[in-house]
């Protein structure tokens, strides 16, 4: 990563935020934002107190969760692959172990 950072113009709702980041970093940091922004747009439009900072926490909270959803989601398919991997690994010595007896 480079040390230079650029200011990215983000727009969230009707606020605009300058963010400085590595210029590598800057399409993933404009994809981030477009998400928050459709996430904020969506619960205000679901609030009944539709303040900037009150969309901003909850759409903080959604997106935590989603993330830790899909984290626990993975966790587990890792571990599934892992017992996978481990059965295949005993066959596949239990197979050599009978080929060199």
């Amino acid at each position: 990563m480079t040390s230079s950072s650029e200011p990215v113009a983000l727009r969230l709702i009707d606020r605009e935020f300058l963010i400085a980041c590595a210029p590598e970093e800057r399409e993933g940091l404009l994809e981030s934002a477009a998400y928050l922004d459709r996430k904020m747009r969506e619960l205000r439009a679901n609030a009944k107190t539709p303040g900037f900072d009150r969309l901003a926490v909850l759409a903080a909270i959604s997106i935590t969760h989603e993330f830790l959803a899909l984290r626990k989601q993975h966790s587990g398919a890792d571990q599934s692959v892992g017992d996978t991997l481990a059965a295949m690994r005993r066959k596949l010595e239990a197979a050599l172990d009978g080929q060199l007896k």
